[in-house]
């Protein structure tokens, strides 16, 4: 066989092999195979980005731009324009994807008549609407991107431009009309009918898109979706890790924390040195919160804030826990004053009222409440729902009705067991003891203790197991020398060589809390020295 027959055999392997998606065999073949045409140039292009060579994929391109201008195909070049500069703006390379989208403007004003690539370009000024708070200018612009696009029989820009819509309807709050868009989006994408990477595309954003709407209904089936369709296509890299972050929210919801964590820590290393680490890292802080590592929590969520995720409500829920009920209330606040659609603040709204409550403001908590029920009751999701009811019932115990908030806190534990979310149920029922002892019903709280404990302790959720193991006890304000509870345990953990540092993560509270405990306890012993109180806690038999 010569070599111009083989170079001709490696060209059609690899379009073969392109359409059964076995992108690295195509990659191989066609990049082995010279001087390749326009349109293998860009399924060269396409393979390199889908098994994550996106140097390789954005040379290619610019290759692929370079042969349509010289065949005189000034919108096929600026498609590849359009395409290269895609990549590098996912990437969150904004200088070379805006230069890239800049030539492919320029080319199309030379151009007299209408073409479909006119519809492309407007894909990112859409986008640059959404991250700019303009929904119904960027719900406009996507769907005259769409119209172009059915107009010139383009699958993937139409499903691009609908795609758009149904992120402008969730960032504008009109929920149903954005499920039912999006729905129709994800039939195009299952059906086969767009490409690898906007259907990659569609379904992070799809994904992405129920959570903010809360319907975990749609996004567990979408990230269930995702996983087949990335495990039908092994050398497949981008999106992998998003899919791998979902997988993990779902699983921390159902109570999966350890297989969440593993996700998660897989996702964040699929994900290193992209701009969806971001969202990796902030579930890894979440579940290292709820599991009581305060260290790895606080450090994930530095690292997720420096790639562009704002660390909230988590950070904020970790200072509460540490103690620091003022650094906490100040950080929900900022972030509320940041959240300008109804999706972003709910969670923070969940999370004031918890702050609020710890710091003793039952108003601020009331008001929390309220916007949260107003919330829910204009989304009606079964998650807002039991997040209103469990703000509601807390806000209500906090008020001194405790009758009331039985009722309330019922309805919040029900609807978290049928969300299948053991985490928030337990929560509820530690609200559920505190209503019953308030009422006198000291049996009744103590069962929902018990089931409380269990299901922390199921769950490695060790702050909270901590937390309504103290309640569940007998109450004393006091101990030994008129030591505090707490003081007592940061005596006993003195006394064994524990450095306030060491304390302050074993009990999950700040230094400075744990310093301040210490101080207390060396007043009322009368003492001036650690070893002083090392000693006293060993002759009372403290530790």
């Amino acid at each position: 066989m010569g070599e111009n027959e083989g170079v001709g055999g490696s060209v059609g392997r690899g379009r073969e092999a392109f359409a059964r998606q076995d992108w690295a065999e195509a990659y191989d073949l066609l990049s082995a195979a010279g001087q390749l045409e326009r349109a293998d140039l860009e399924r060269l292009a396409t393979a390199a980005y889908l098994i994550g060579k996106d140097g390789d994929s954005a040379e290619v391109w610019a290759r692929a731009y370079q042969e349509c201008l010289r065949l005189g195909e000034t919108p096929r070049a600026a498609r590849c324009a359009f395409w290269l500069a895609l990549a590098l703006l996912l990437k969150g390379d904004m200088a070379q994807g805006g230069g890239w989208l800049g030539r492919a403007h320029r080319l199309l004003e030379d151009t007299p008549r209408d073409c479909a690539e006119q519809g492309y370009l407007l894909v990112p000024a859409g986008l640059r609407l959404l991250a700019a708070g303009d929904a119904a200018a960027a719900y406009a612009t996507f769907g005259q991107a769409a119209k172009i696009g059915d107009l010139f029989g383009e699958r993937d820009l139409v499903t691009m431009g609908q795609l758009g819509q149904g992120q402008a309807l969730v960032q504008l709050g009109e929920f149903g009309n954005a499920a039912s868009l999006l729905d129709e989006v994800m039939v195009a994408v299952v059906a086969g009918e767009v490409s690898s990477i906007v259907a990659g595309i569609v379904y992070c954003a799809v994904i992405e898109a129920c959570h903010a709407m809360f319907d975990l209904r749609r996004a567990h089936e979408w990230t269930t979706a995702l996983t087949h369709w990335c495990a039908a296509q092994p050398d497949l890299v981008p999106y992998r890790g998003q899919c791998l972050v979902y997988r993990a929210e779902v699983m921390q919801l159902h109570g999966a924390w350890s297989d969440a964590l593993k996700e998660t820590r897989q996702a964040c290393t699929t994900l290193a040195q992209q701009p969806a680490a971001g969202m990796a890292l902030y579930r890894l802080g979440e579940l290292h919160r709820l599991r009581g590592e305060v260290v790895a929590a606080e450090d994930a969520y530095r690292q997720a804030n420096r790639c562009g995720r704002t660390p909230q409500p988590g950070l904020a829920l970790l200072r509460l826990a540490q103690g620091d009920v003022g650094a906490a209330e100040a950080s929900i606040r900022t972030a509320l004053d940041d959240a300008h659609n109804p999706a972003a603040q709910s969670s923070l709204l969940a999370a004031q009222v918890d702050i609020t409550l710890a710091a003793n403001d039952v108003p601020a908590a009331r008001v929390a409440a309220d916007q949260l029920a107003r919330i829910a009751a204009d989304v009606d999701a079964p998650l807002l729902r039991a997040m209103s009811a469990h703000a509601e019932g807390a806000t209500i115990l906090a008020e001194g009705d405790a009758r009331s908030a039985l009722v309330v806190l019922r309805r919040a534990w029900q609807a978290w067991r049928e969300l299948e979310a053991p985490y928030d149920a337990g929560r509820a029922r530690v609200m559920i003891g505190q209503a019953c002892r308030q009422t006198g019903d000291e049996d009744t709280a103590q069962l929902e203790y018990d089931a409380a404990r269990e299901i922390f302790r199921e769950l490695g959720a060790a702050p909270d197991l901590a937390e309504v193991e103290r309640r569940s006890g007998v109450a004393a304000s006091s101990s030994v020398n008129g030591l505090t509870r707490r003081e007592s345990q940061v005596l006993a953990l003195v006394a064994v060589g524990k450095s306030n540092r060491d304390i302050a993560a074993e009990l999950f509270l700040s230094e400075k809390t744990v310093a301040r405990h210490v101080s207390n306890i060396l007043a009322k012993l009368g003492m001036r020295s650690r070893s002083a109180a090392t000693a006293y806690a060993h002759e009372h038999h403290l530790v």
